[in-house]
């Protein structure tokens, strides 16, 4: 990595808890918890996140509950990945 440069790491991924829905037959909530490490001027960072995840499933097995769960949780870390990476494109002068 080169001086300055920023990362952002998932660097683990688990199911804290989750279960149904309490007024919305087939839909299960439930928390992710994240490790995050991020790299930006020259500091490293190490937190971790705890991301409210749902799933709309009916008949569902527990193994595609939680596909389902870390699924929504990938999709919220890309979208955060996403804008901590994202430059602003600079106006012309």
């Amino acid at each position: 990595m080169t001086a300055g440069a920023a990362s952002f790491e998932v660097k683990a991924c688990e199911i804290a808890f989750y279960g149904p829905h309490p007024t919305i037959e087939g839909r299960v909530t439930g928390v992710v918890r994240v490790r995050i490490e991020e790299h930006f001027m020259g500091n490293i960072s190490r937190y971790a996140l705890d991301l409210k995840v749902k799933a709309d499933v009916l008949n569902a097995t527990a193994d595609q509950v939680r596909t389902a769960l870390l699924a929504h949780a990938a999709h919220q870390l890309n979208r955060l990945k996403a804008r901590h990476s994202d430059r602003m494109p600079t106006a012309a002068e």
